[in-house]
């Protein structure tokens, strides 16, 4: 049953990103990204130290991926703080695998909670406009 939810789950996310914006890829990546960290700290919590590792790798990769999706031309000084929230973010969860410290996953959990709040702020006006799509 559980297989079965999960390929579900999977299948379902793959339709939504193939038919889905740049702003809602990125919305999606941001929950992803929140979502394998409270996993991981869960982990953290219950001394699951295989699956911490797999969880924050997850994170690490979603992380890297909004890191490398930012256009920093067009961004501007909007994208070069992204890009240096993006780099203390992976220190941070880097010292909390390390450190089996839920504290450091925390911190980053309300740094990507701010970013995606002020993303899904942006009016569906304004979702195609390059300059947003570009800077993050």
């Amino acid at each position: 049953m559980r297989g079965s939810l999960q390929s579900y789950r999977k299948v379902s996310l793959e339709n939504e990103i193939a038919m889905a914006s740049p702003h809602r890829i990125i919305q999606l990546m941001l929950a992803g990204a929140m979502e394998r960290l409270a996993q991981g700290r869960y982990a953290i919590e219950n001394r699951d130290l295989q699956n911490k590792g797999i969880l924050l790798g997850k994170a690490i990769g979603i992380i890297n991926g909004l890191n490398s999706s930012l256009n920093m031309q067009a961004g501007g000084d909007i994208a070069g703080n992204l890009s240096e929230l993006y780099e203390f973010m992976l220190r941070r969860i880097a010292f909390a695998n390390i450190n089996n410290d839920p504290a450091a996953i925390d911190e980053v959990l309300d740094i990507l909670r701010d970013i995606k709040e002020g993303w899904d702020a942006i009016p569906e006006s304004e979702h195609h406009i390059s300059s947003h799509s570009e800077a993050v």
